[in-house]
């Protein structure tokens, strides 16, 4: 898939979403100085390419309970069988993020867990059944940032 060409509207419009997901399309129109119609057709064109991926209420795991956050790099005992693992871990609720790598893992995974007992038992219960050769566990203190990436306005 290409890369969406954006355009000066394009670029206002996800610059102010990216800040607020819930500033309403009128507010949006006049910060742009378009019609609100205008800015739904855009965010709805937006929305089609695939440029946003959605909107979501952002939740702080540590306050609902997930008080460990692990990013576990796997290596896998069979290399055919990553699209059934990658199937198994989308069907871990605690597994929020998997990407494929460069590098020493096959698969590298961001995890929450209520607490150390917790990922230790998602990581022998739920993950080594995979098929894992080995994994290597990073357990984060505290996230320091977040952020979305910069909208690049000329």
């Amino acid at each position: 898939m290409g890369r969406y060409q954006l355009d000066e509207l394009d670029e206002q419009i996800l610059s102010i979403i990216a800040s607020n997901a819930r500033i309403p399309f009128l507010e949006v129109a006049r910060l742009c100085n378009v019609s609100g119609a205008a800015i739904h057709q855009r965010i709805q064109r937006l929305i089609n390419e695939g440029v946003i991926k959605g909107s979501v209420f952002v939740l702080d795991p540590e306050k609902i309970g997930y008080e460990t956050c692990a990013y576990v790099g796997l290596f896998l005992k069979d290399p055919e069988s990553f699209d059934d693992v990658l199937k198994a871990l989308n069907d871990i609720p605690e597994v929020v993020e998997c990407h494929f790598t460069t590098g020493s893992y096959d698969m590298f995974l961001k995890i929450y867990a209520k607490n150390n007992h917790h990922l230790l038992s998602i990581i022998h219960d739920k993950l080594q059944p995979l098929g894992l050769q080995r994994s290597e566990t990073i357990i984060s203190f505290n996230e320091a940032f977040r952020k979305q990436i910069p909208i690049d306005i000329k």
